[in-house]
């Protein structure tokens, strides 16, 4: 029998990276992700993609929509909708505090990567943000550049 791959802990399957940049992040929480076998093969792969994957409530439970996992190659009878909506896990208490923070803030669920853990399980970095307004993205590139800056002055005078 062939010995099973362990995955790289911290293995980064699929990023967002488009989110910080469109929201501010104001908390993150790790959250499990429900995928049939396929798609799992298909992240090991690192070709997914979060772009326009959000998350929200739906029949009292947590989900992905709108997440890219393409289809595995491999699996032909028994592959999987590239876009279908994923349930994410969470404790029943996180779950109703991440409720009332979308209800009554107006805050957004950003998935903003999907990694392996150390035991090989996939896991959902999920943000709690708020958008931004272009003059605040603005202002984020501003201070960005400045401390780029600053660094590179402060290396050449050293």
């Amino acid at each position: 029998m062939a010995k099973k791959k362990k995955a790289v802990p911290g293995q980064i399957a699929a990023q967002n990276r488009k989110a910080r940049h469109d929201y501010s992040i104001e908390n993150n929480m790790e959250t499990g992700l429900v995928l049939t076998g396929s798609e799992v093969k298909s992240l090991r792969q690192g070709t997914a993609s979060l772009v326009d994957a959000w998350a929200g409530e739906r029949d009292g439970e947590l989900w992905m929509f709108n997440c890219y996992i393409p289809e595995y190659a491999s699996a032909r009878n028994f592959g999987h909708e590239e876009r279908r909506p994923r349930k994410l896990l969470v404790h029943a208490r996180e779950f109703d505090r991440l409720l009332m923070t979308i209800q009554r803030e107006g805050a957004t669920l950003v998935p903003l990567s999907i990694y392996f853990n150390d035991r090989g399980i996939a896991k959902v970095d999920l943000g709690i943000a708020t958008g931004k307004r272009q003059y605040d993205k603005r202002q984020t590139e501003k201070k960005r550049d400045w401390e780029r800056q600053k660094a590179r002055l402060i290396r050449e005078n050293s």
